[in-house]
């Protein structure tokens, strides 16, 4: 088995627990893998606002993944590699999003906007980036900066009725992908977790077999399809877990440390 070089985790679900914490044991892991001259970093679907507030704790100095990949940016938050939506797919995800009655966000690189500052998820997400969003009447003046895309709903089926819809809607032109059971991102096309591992690899002149990732949610696949080898969280569902070569304990029972540890002990 070639020796891994480099570990990339998703961060909801699997690094931080459902309170958004990161654990002891999770700061420990990541400090035992740079004591072993392995590499660390993370790609989430998370805006780049809501990613500074790990790097400090685990010491990250490699390149991070926002909005799923989509964007690259360093250790102090600045732009690497950034893409957007086009601002007609946007509006036609927006106008799919409408009709399927749930709520809506849309992030640019720097803002968090929507129109409902009541939405049942509003206070969850403000808590999980550490940001507040901008209220407004009319997505239509950002369009052109569209990160990503949000459809918020605690009706988890209605939710993946809508991702099937999206992703007819969208085509080639966006990815359309649960980040979790209750949110549906839309982010640029031909970006994804999977394409993030690709670059990470090729910037420190790795192989694909030397790079191993964590996750737990749909998007989560393309990065396993990637890696050499990958590890599901015990929280993940079935679906996730058979196209893992690993499955490791919940984001509770602190599964991320415990994958760190096995990864370690391949050598």
């Amino acid at each position: 088995m070639t020796r891994i070089a480099l570990v990339v985790s998703d961060v909801d679900g699997t690094l931080v627990t459902k309170d958004k914490i990161l654990t002891d044991g999770a700061k420990s892991a990541v400090s035992a893998l740079r004591k072993a001259g392995i590499g660390f970093t993370i790609v989430s679907s998370r805006p780049t606002i809501g990613m500074g507030f790990l790097i400090e704790p685990l010491a990250i100095t490699l390149p991070i993944g926002a909005f799923n990949g989509s964007a690259i940016v360093d250790a102090k938050l600045k732009p690497i590699e950034q893409h957007l939506i086009a601002p007609d797919v946007a509006q036609r995800s927006l106008d799919l999003l409408n009709e399927f009655g749930v709520d809506i966000w849309l992030f640019t690189d720097e803002r968090w906007y929507t129109r409902n500052p009541h939405g049942e998820y509003v206070p969850h997400e403000k808590r999980a980036i550490r940001a507040d969003p901008t209220i407004i009447a009319d997505f239509t003046p950002h369009l052109d900066g569209a990160c990503k895309i949000v459809g918020a709903s605690s009706d988890a089926a209605l939710l993946a009725r809508c991702e099937v819809a999206m992703q007819q809607a969208v085509g080639r032109e966006a990815t359309a992908v649960r980040s979790q059971t209750y949110y549906l991102d839309v982010t640029p096309a031909g970006h994804d977790k999977g394409t993030f591992v690709d670059a990470m690899a090729k910037r420190l002149g790795i192989s694909m077999d030397a790079v191993a990732t964590i996750g737990d949610m749909q998007n989560d696949l393309a990065m396993f399809a990637k890696s050499g080898v990958s590890f599901a969280m015990g929280n993940a569902t079935d679906d996730v877990k058979r196209h893992a070569t690993h499955v490791t304990e919940s984001n509770e029972r602190d599964g991320f440390a415990r994958a760190i540890e096995a990864i370690l002990e391949f050598g």
